[in-house]
Formats: structure tokens, sequence, C-alpha cells
């Protein structure tokens, strides 16, 4: 990996947080020059970080009017978790029974993180729950599973940004508690039955209209990202 396709990737995984713990809110612009003095870099390496995350579907880039946060339409909500619904099956599917007790261990240890932080605010338990869903991903070991849930678990918590209802982390917690149970002791149906309900759970609470969001100061946000 070249210096550049390192910082980009850095650049890219700082975004990617800030816009799943809503700092960055959707249709927040995202500047060329802003980004790269934030995070030290030149604006050619930032214009590859926001071409990649246009790629994922979390930026939009518009020809003369430059890149913002995606905003996913309320229209499109239901497609998005439809698909990954669909998506995650597969995952359960390849995973009920054949997780060793080492990857069950830290799919347990994530969900403390999860009990840890409850409380706190509901872009963070998003975030968090977001990444249970990625590590399951992960542990298929399939780079498919893991580029495509990647993408649909991202933009479903831009969904959630804009459109969600508040974000219930107890109800999140004991659903990925029946999932792991479930996955550990091999039965497929079971698991797959609890993810359905998960998702299905936090698509309701997405199907509502936007409301307004305050101009942020892009700056301030990005500085403690860009330490990170």
């Amino acid at each position: 990996m070249t210096p550049r396709q390192s910082r980009t990737d850095e650049i890219c995984d700082a975004l990617r947080r800030a816009i799943l713990e809503q700092a960055l809110k959707p249709g927040t612009k995202l500047p060329e020059d802003a980004l790269g003095e934030s995070f030290g870099v030149s604006r050619t390496i930032a214009r590859h970080a926001l071409g990649q995350l246009a790629a994922e579907g979390l930026v939009d880039l518009r020809r003369n009017r430059g890149a913002t946060v995606a905003r996913p339409s309320w229209e499109d909500a239901r497609d998005l978790f439809d698909v990954r619904i669909g998506l995650e099956r597969t995952v359960i599917s390849r995973l009920a029974g054949r997780l060793t007790a080492a990857q069950i261990r830290r799919l347990q240890e994530h969900v403390r993180t999860e009990e840890a932080a409850r409380g706190q605010s509901d872009p963070i338990a998003i975030r968090l729950a977001t990444e249970f869903h990625l590590l399951l991903a992960e542990m298929t070991e399939s780079p498919v599973l893991v580029r495509y849930v990647r993408e649909l678990c991202l933009r479903c918590g831009l969904t959630l940004a804009l459109h969600g209802r508040p974000h219930s982390s107890e109800c999140a917690i004991n659903e990925h508690l029946e999932i792991i149970d479930a996955l550990r002791e091999g039965k497929t149906e079971a698991a797959t039955r609890s993810m359905e309900q998960h998702l299905e759970s936090v698509a309701k609470r997405a199907l509502i209209e936007p409301s307004e969001q305050a101009v942020p100061d892009l700056t301030a946000i990005l500085a403690s990202y860009a330490r990170a």
C-alpha cells in the first residue's frame, strides 16, 4: 500500500465514523480544501477519499457543486432495509454452528461495549449496533459479503440519522444477544428469524419524516476525528 493509499484509507475511516455517529449530518458540505486542512493532506488525497466514500453511497458528488454527506430518501429507506435483510440472512446461514469459541467471545465482548455505552447518545448506540453487524459479516471471511453488508449498514445508518425515531439501545442489545445464542447453538432458523425481526424493528424506527438540521462547523467537527 502506498503512503497516499494509506492516508486515503485513514481519512475514509475517520469520515465513516463521523457520518455514522451523526457528527456529520446528511447534506453536510465536504469541501476538499477543508478536509485537506483538517487531516493535513493535499486536496488530491481528500478528493480520492471523497470518491471512495461516494462509491460506497455515503457521499454525493455533483459537478460544480462539490461533495456532501449523502441524504438517502425516505422512499428508498424500505428498499435499503429489504436488501440488507436478504444479505444478512446469507451471513447467518454461513455462521450458524460454525463460529469458534474465540469468535463467540469477540461478539459477546462487543455487546458488553454496547451495554457500557448505553444511555450515552443515540448516535453512539447506532454506531456500535452497526459495528456488530459488520463484525458478523467479517466472520464469514467473504470479501463480497463484507463489502455489501458494510455499504448497506452504513447507508441504513444514514437513513436512521435522517429519518429515524429515537434509538432504543437496550432493545438492540437484547436482540444481539439472541442472535449470538442462536448462532452458537447452530440454530440457523432461530438465528435467521431473530435477525429478520431485529432488522425489521430497526427499519420501523427509520420510516418517519426528517427533521431540519442545523448548519455544522465542519472544521470543529473534523478536529477530533482527524486526531483519532
